[in-house]
């Protein structure tokens, strides 16, 4: 059940990224995959710059965040 949670959170977190990058996202395994690599990368590099946000909320906050750093870098090397 926690796997499903942690997949339907990561998607959540890589479709709102893609909101907010406006793009037009990268389907429903995309969207999951960038939201959970998003939410490793935003654990990893919050706490690096001083940031740390507690809770479910706060952990959903750091995934979009991440999922959103991820999306800038990916669109990045793409063009």
């Amino acid at each position: 059940m926690d796997l499903i949670i942690f997949l339907l959170i990561g998607a959540l977190a890589g479709w709102l990224a893609g909101v907010i990058m406006k793009g037009g996202g990268f389907g429903l395994i995309g969207d999951i995959v960038v939201g959970v690599l998003g939410s490793f990368l935003g654990g990893w590099l919050l706490p690096k710059l001083g940031l740390s946000i507690g809770g479910d909320f706060g952990g959903f906050i750091t995934a979009v965040i991440g999922a959103v750093i991820l999306l800038f870098i990916v669109r990045l090397i793409k063009k």
